[in-house]
């Protein structure tokens, strides 16, 4: 990438001046004719104080600086809704500092941070422990979910109101961490509680102690669709919506991955509720994966076959799915190495995710639009993010410039998390992101980060 960021000659500063405009590029703005499409337009943005204040054209010569775009594309910050991040207590796979530089180098510019850390964030004390440690390492924006238990129920209602919370998270099914309500009776419980989103691993907790020793003495990690089967997702998400229609509690539904759950999804439009996929399901399958990968491709929900792969996509191409996210949840080399079932599940993924979905995008699956509705709009929209999501005036200028025509090959040495690998090493992709922007600040350039850590936490409309 030769564009740079220019500085004119020195002006004085004045109320009509910007402090940045980004120039040349193709924008991606809300249509004025609809609000809920985009269009794409060669227009200048211009930006004073971290906001966008005006779209359109002749602005350069009032820049103190200029963002020269030719050639790119300019997007407005893509959302990362699923990290984990693993600080406090398992900082040896990941750590806030980290995964925030991996967020940016991979054109994230904020992200929603998981409560399955040791300890787990089930009170507002490990929040605001959380916040704390953000403020001085996190490179992009920021929030965290709080983890809802059995126990915690009760204090919902007040947890999810404090400043940086993006919601409840609820693991219906046993993962990483010791988080678990598994029981209709707790979750009812949970729902009652608030009145933001909830997040929602669905699996069937009973349905998984049942199946467990299908894997037998000698198990291997292809067994993994098999003991955490297509019925372990479709019950859980049965029961979550029976549950959210009686609450009338919004729910978002985490990394989908059968096309049995989405055809639930379609026959309740009555229930407020968005849903998720993962680059990882949209784009690896079975039994492929786990005869590449081994343990590396060993993640839950699992990677299903073909046939659900193309379900997902159906999904997204026909709106069913609301968001994307990256479910970003990293484990050393020595720890994915273990035999099956001992090795943990998860796979690094807030870093790959922009370009591997360029790429999809270059392949005909879905359009730019459709992507940045997927990672920005959407997310803004559901969560009721302040002042994100788009491109226009009064938002924060954060964006994602893509070039849409690179072709890259992404590697394990590219990776700044903790843990050194993705699942996509050697994979190649056509699109990738060149530059991030948060509030006005260039944070990466040219897969290089600049200046030091200085996101802030999201804002929500409570």
């Amino acid at each position: 990438m030769t564009n740079t960021l220019k500085t004119p000659a020195k002006q004085t500063a004045s109320a009509d001046r910007f402090d940045l405009v980004l120039s040349g590029g193709i924008c991606v703005l809300p249509s004025p004719h609809d609000p809920d499409l985009f269009e794409r337009a060669e227009v200048e943005i211009a930006v004073r104080d971290g906001r966008i204040v005006a779209i359109g054209t002749g602005f350069v010569a009032k820049a103190d600086q200029v963002f020269d775009a030719k050639g790119l594309h300019v997007l407005p910050g893509l959302i990362d809704t699923q990290v984990h991040f693993r600080e406090p207590g398992l900082e040896h796979k990941e750590d806030l500092e980290t995964g925030t530089r991996g967020a940016i180098l991979g054109g994230i510019t904020g992200v929603f941070e998981m409560p399955n850390t040791k300890p787990p964030t089930t009170t507002a004390e490990a929040l605001a422990d959380k916040l704390q440690r953000a403020s001085t390492k996190s490179w992009s924006e920021y929030a965290f979910y709080v983890g809802a238990t059995p126990d915690n129920a009760t204090t919902l209602t007040e947890l999810e109101r404090q400043p940086g919370c993006c919601g409840v998270k609820i693991f219906m099914g046993s993962s990483t961490g010791t988080l678990l309500v598994s029981e209709d009776e707790h979750i009812h419980r949970v729902l009652q509680n608030g009145r933001r989103r909830v997040a929602v691993h669905a699996e069937d907790e009973e349905r998984l102690r049942e199946r467990r020793e299908l894997l037998g003495t000698q198990p291997s990690v292809s067994q993994h669709p098999l003991w955490r089967d297509d019925e372990t997702a479709i019950r859980a998400t049965r029961r979550l919506l029976a549950l959210a229609h009686k609450v009338r509690r919004p729910i978002h539904v985490l990394h989908v991955t059968t096309a049995e759950e989405m055809d639930l999804f379609r026959k309740n439009k009555d229930i407020d509720v968005t849903v998720e996929v993962l680059p990882q399901h949209l784009t690896l399958s079975a039994p492929d994966c786990y005869e590449r990968l081994g343990t590396y491709a060993q993640m839950n929900p699992p990677i299903r076959d073909a046939r659900h792969r193309e379900a997902l996509w159906r999904a997204v191409q026909d709106g069913t799915v609301t968001l994307l996210g990256s479910d970003h949840a990293p484990h050393t080399r020595e720890e994915k190495q273990k035999p099956y079932p001992e090795s943990p599940s998860g796979m690094t993924g807030v870093q790959t995710m922009v370009p591997v979905m360029l790429d999809h995008v270059a392949q005909g699956r879905l359009s730019l639009e459709r992507m940045v509705e997927l990672l920005a709009r959407n997310p803004a929209r559901a969560f009721r993010i302040q002042r994100k999501g788009e491109i226009r005036v009064g938002n924060d200028a954060d964006f994602t410039v893509v070039d849409l025509r690179a072709r890259r090959t992404i590697t394990d040495s590219w990776i700044a998390s903790r843990c050194g690998w993705t699942p996509f090493d050697g994979m190649t992709v056509t699109g990738w992101p060149c530059a991030t922007i948060i509030r006005g600040q260039l944070v990466m350039q040219d897969d290089q980060t600049l200046g030091t850590p200085q996101g802030q936490p999201f804002a929500f409309e409570l």
